[in-house]
C-alpha cells in the first residue's frame, strides 16, 4: 500500500480505536531516518505514521536554506517513492506547528494540497498539526475552525492540541505545572468549535502531564486516566462513546502500564522523537569508538575507507532506530496489525 490515501488513513484510523492499539508516530529529518522508520514498521508488521517538525523540514531543505515548505515536501516524496518496497502503510504528517509558524509552513502546504485535489490528484501530506498550546483556548479554537475548513478542501486530517505539553521542543518550552492538564470542560468548548466529525476529522492531543524531552520513568506524573474522565464527560453530554481520537505528546520515558492505559482511553497516535533520536545516534558513538583508528587518520596514516563510509555507520543508526520502533509498537500493540 505504502502511503496511506484519505480514506486509508481514515480507515487506519478507525482500526486502531477498535482494536484499541495506537500508531508509532516517528520524527524523521532525512532520508535516513525515513528509512530507519520504514524498517522499523516493516520489522514489527505495523503500519505507521512519519512526521516532520518545522526545524527537521528547515534541516532537510539544507542546513543552510532552511526552507520548511521545501523540506517538508522533499522529505515526503523520499517516503512516498521508498515507501512502496516496505510492506506497510505510512501516512504523512507535520507535527506541531505553533501560531508563528502557519503562515510559513502549514497554510502554504494546506493550499498546495487543495491544488492538488482540484487537479484529481492525492494531497502530499494526510494531516497536519496545528499547535494551540501557546495560546489562549478560545483563539486556539477560531484558528482551529479556519484550519479544518482548509484541511477538508485539502483531503487532509487535522491535529489539534488542547492544554500545554511541558518541556522544550523545536524552541517552545512550557513550565511543568497544573496547566499540563486539559479539562473536561476544554473538550466540550473543542466539540463545539469543531463539532464530532460532521466539520470534518480531527485528531486531538489532550494533555494529561505530558513533557517533551528527555526524562527518566516516574519523573513525569502522568494521569493518563483524565482522558478516560474526559471521554467520559464530552460523551455523556453529547451522546456519543469516545469522541476524540487522541494523540499521546511527549512520551520518552513513560512506563509500559501508563502507555497502556493511555491507549485504552482511545489513543491512537503516540508521538516518539527523542528515544529515536537516541537509538539512531547510539550505534554510531559505538562504531566510532569501536573504530576509532579506521575513521580517523592517525599519526599520517590513511585510516579505513570501510569504517569512515558512511553507509557503514548509517546502517548501524538505521537499525538501531529501527529496533526502538518496533519496541514501541510492540508497546501500542499495532505490532502485526499492518493492513492488508
Amino acid at each position: 500500500m505504502a502511503i496511506a490515501t484519505p480514506e486509508v488513513y481514515a480507515e487506519m484510523i478507525d482500526r486502531a480505536k477498535a482494536g484499541k492499539f495506537a500508531y508509532p508516530a516517528v520524527n524523521i529529518t532525512s532520508s535516513s531516518t525515513v528509512t530507519a522508520a520504514l524498517q522499523g514498521f516493516a520489522e514489527a508488521e505495523s503500519d505507521g505514521i512519519i512526521q516532520v517538525s518545522v526545524g527537521g523540514a528547515e534541516y532537510a531543505s539544507g542546513s543552510t536554506i532552511k526552507d520548511r515548505v521545501t523540506g517538508s515536501l522533499a522529505l515526503a516524496a523520499y517516503a512516498t517513492e521508498v515507501a512502496k518496497n516496505y510492506g506497510i502503510t505510512v501516512a504523512i504528517h507535520t507535527d506541531h506547528c505553533a501560531k508563528q509558524n502557519l503562515d510559513s509552513w502549514v497554510r502554504p502546504l494546506l493550499a498546495l494540497e487543495a491544488e492538488q485535489v482540484k487537479a484529481g490528484k492525492l494531497p502530499t501530506f494526510q494531516s497536519h498539526m496545528w499547535d494551540g498550546s501557546t495560546v489562549p483556548l478560545e483563539e486556539n479554537l477560531i484558528i482551529a475552525e479556519e484550519l479544518l475548513e482548509l484541511s477538508v478542501a485539502a483531503r487532509t486530517i487535522l491535529e489539534i492540541e488542547v492544554g500545554v505539553v511541558g518541556g522544550e521542543e523545536d524552541g517552545h518550552e512550557a513550565e511543568i505545572n497544573e496547566k499540563l492538564y486539559t479539562t473536561v470542560e476544554d473538550g466540550l468548548a473543542t466539540v463545539r468549535a469543531l463539532g464530532t466529525g460532521e466539520k470534518g476529522r480531527y485528531l486531538t492531543a489532550l494533555t494529561f502531564g505530558n513533557v517533551h524531552g528527555v526524562y527518566k520513568p516516574g519523573a513525569v506524573k502522568l494521569r493518563p486516566s483524565l482522558l478516560k474522565e474526559i471521554q467520559e464527560g464530552v460523551g455523556s453530554v453529547i451522546g456519543k462513546d469516545n469522541p476524540f481520537d487522541l494523540v499521546f505528546h511527549g512520551g520518552s520515558g513513560s512506563t509500559a502500564e501508563e502507555i497502556s492505559e493511555a491507549v485504552d482511553n482511545g489513543v491512537i497516535k503516540m508521538n516518539i522523537d527523542t528515544d529515536t533520536q537516541y537509538a539512531y545516534t547510539r550505534p554510531v558513538v559505538g562504531h566510532m569508538f569501536t573504530n576509532y583508528d579506521g575513521v580517523l587518520k592517525v599519526d599520517g596514516e590513511v585510516g579505513n575507507k570501510k569504517a569512515y563510509d558512511p553507509r557503514a555507520w548509517g546502517k548501524a543508526a538505521e537499525a538501531g532506530m529501527a529496533q526502538r520502533i518496533v519496541e514501541a509498537a510492540q508497546q501500542l500493540r499495532s505490532a502485526g496489525q499492518k493492513i492488508g
